[in-house]
């Protein structure tokens, strides 16, 4: 006779306790399938009478497949709240939309809104996302109230973040946060010290956003993204944007002050854009706000170009190409101890080729061998020759023409092509003094004369 009466004291409660059914979206009435201990039932006021139960409470909500289990339960009627308390056991809530285990529980009527303590574990039913933590707040799917599921939590909680449907079994990204918020199985909102991690990326910020149906992600406040690749890469700006798509970024915005790094480059602009496949970087986009203090510039270990847009091939994280467009500069050093004999060619539009060199074994490394200045073309180059071994310099070319190619060895000029109203000026270096004669050496003595010689007489 104990459970018929606890079952007739919840349904008989103007407002019944719901945890609902959110395929269905409408209310659940609680109905008590058995409870292992006492039960008690206290009139607070007329038509308000409170219901308590313990030593094991199993539940579900009628007309679903909604199921709840706690070690005791408590039914608030004035105040319209269902604690679940887990003593032993953790208390245990499943329905279409989330599997949930915590330590307490309290479902609010009034609100449709669910709060759950201490070692949280929610599991999202259409994606496969699980968070845990000290705290959860879960707004239900209600009709007529809400048509958009909700949760909360806060004191840095871990979610392992999976963003499809059905439940992805892929590599989640893991993603910690001082709080977070979830609106549907797909937009998600971080705050405070947000840390983004899979195999293959980490991503900082003081808060981040994601919308997997819009594709996007955003971090700011001192954003920074790490590509964890063979050729890693780095990204930091104003504010960064990820590019989503089927689980994976597809590519990575930098917007104010972007700074991009990678094995053989690094870059500098207003905007900078990465492209990536198969988790690899791919290509490179700069370009600048288009004023005269704005450049967008890529430096190497010998070589600088600024231009006021800039792009970038690196294939598989492999630099081989780069091409700047409007007031193209670029600059090459013979070593990276030197800053003597500077060659530098500039135009309307600059295009430089790579190719990789091994080097002593060790990974392969990125070479200039051609760059080529079309429109307005200029250059100056310091080629070495065979007098240059003798000590007297390399020759000075000075070239302009429509387009101008220059070929490199050993990141050396090996070759000057000029076209196109070509003019300009070479200079030989001069050819070498001739040894000064030494105001040192000793000079001979004069022969002493000869005293047996026979002197003249005397007039």
């Amino acid at each position: 006779m104990i459970v018929p009466l606890v079952l007739l004291a919840l349904v008989q409660q103007p407002a019944p306790p719901q945890v609902g059914d959110t395929a269905e979206g409408r209310p659940c009435v609680v109905v008590i399938d058995s409870v292992g201990g006492r039960t008690q039932q206290v009139e607070v006021r007329k038509g308000e009478t409170n219901v308590f139960a313990g030593g094991g409470v199993l539940a579900h909500c009628r007309g679903t497949a909604s199921t709840l289990s706690a070690d005791s339960v408590a039914w608030f009627a004035g105040t319209g709240r269902f604690d679940m308390i887990g003593q032993r056991h953790l208390v245990h809530i499943r329905d279409s939309a989330l599997t949930l285990d915590a330590t307490t529980a309290a479902y609010f009527l009034r609100q449709e809104r669910l709060e759950a303590h201490k070692n949280v574990v929610a599991v999202n039913r259409s994606t496969g996302s699980v968070l845990r933590g000290p705290n959860l707040t879960y707004y239900r799917i209600v009709k007529g109230i809400r048509d958009t599921m909700e949760m909360y939590a806060s004191a840095r909680p871990t979610i392992d973040y999976r963003s499809s449907a059905p439940p992805d079994s892929a590599e989640p990204y893991v993603i910690v946060a001082d709080r977070v918020r979830f609106k549907g199985n797909d937009r998600m909102w971080g705050g405070g010290k947000v840390t983004i991690d899979r195999s293959d990326v980490a991503a900082r910020g003081d808060s981040m956003q994601l919308d997997q149906a819009a594709g996007l992600g955003v971090l700011v406040g001192k954003p920074h993204v790490e590509g964890k690749g063979a050729h890693p890469y780095t990204l930091v700006g104003t504010r960064i944007e990820l590019g989503l798509q089927a689980r994976e970024i597809r590519f990575v915005k930098a917007l104010g002050q972007g700074v991009a790094t990678g094995t053989d480059w690094r870059l500098t602009a207003d905007t900078i854009h990465l492209t990536l496949e198969r988790r690899k970087l791919q290509h490179a986009f700069a370009w600048s706000r288009g004023d005269s203090t704005s450049h967008a510039r890529a430096v190497s270990t010998l070589n600088t170009i600024d231009a006021d847009s800039l792009a970038l091939d690196t294939p598989d994280e492999v630099l081989t190409e780069a091409r700047a467009f409007r007031h193209a500069f670029s600059t090459s050093k013979k070593d990276s101890s030197k800053t003597a004999d500077v060659d530098w060619i500039a135009g309307d539009t600059l295009t430089a080729h790579w190719t990789q060199v091994a080097d002593s074994g060790a990974a392969p490394k990125s070479q200039l061998h051609q760059i080529v200045a079309r429109g307005a073309a200029r250059s100056l180059s310091h080629i070495a020759g065979a007098k240059d071994s003798a000590g007297t310099g390399p020759a000075i070319d000075y070239s302009r023409g429509k387009v101008i190619d220059i070929a490199l060895k050993a990141d050396k000029v090996d070759r000057i092509v000029v076209s196109g109203r070509a003019d300009g000026v070479h200079l030989e270096p001069a050819p070498p003094k001739p040894a000064a004669a030494d105001s040192t050496a000793k000079k001979p003595k004069p022969a002493p004369a000869d005293s047996t010689a026979k002197k003249p007489p005397k007039p």
